[in-house]
């Protein structure tokens, strides 16, 4: 058996607008403030997507789901973790599961990591465990600037 491992990262900064949601693992929270991004820009569920890829040699997220390409404008997140994970699973290899670690102090994740966690370990077949991180008022996003989420993912190919 093949195991490789994937290490992925997104960040994208808070902006004020009430209009767009706050979206992050799948879940929308209730916010006056919102993550600026191409897509959702839900950090968690592109971070999982870049650590598959990257765990199964494909490259990054901006290969396959750039912000230049109108396609994935507004697009859902958890569904380019889903098409992501078709693409690993097209290569051969099948996901053992994904860690994440999202570092902010907004939202409150704790309330519904559960949630969180069901939806993305949904999209990609396999289990995707959150935790939270605070920044102890370190660097940009100690000042609520916006959202950072790092990435491990396991795969295997028999």
């Amino acid at each position: 058996m093949q195991i490789r491992v994937g290490q992925g990262f997104d960040v994208h900064p808070f902006v004020d607008d009430a209009e767009r949601p706050l979206v992050l693992g799948g879940v929308t929270f209730e916010s006056d403030r919102a993550l600026k991004g191409h897509s959702d820009a839900d950090a968690v569920a592109h971070a999982c997507a870049d650590a598959l890829l990257g765990a199964a040699g494909l490259g990054d997220i901006g290969q396959h789901f750039p912000d230049t390409d109108p396609a994935w404008a507004g697009a859902d997140s958890i569904e380019i973790l889903a098409e992501a994970t078709r693409r690993v699973r097209q290569e051969g290899w099948e996901p053992g599961n994904i860690d994440a670690s999202v570092v902010t102090d907004h939202p409150k994740l704790a309330p519904v990591r559960q949630e969180m966690q069901d939806r993305l370990s949904a999209a990609v077949g396999a289990p995707v465990t959150v935790k939270g991180r605070r920044p102890e008022g370190l660097g940009a996003l100690g000042r609520g600037e916006g959202v950072a989420c790092w990435a491990v993912a396991v795969v295997t190919r028999g």
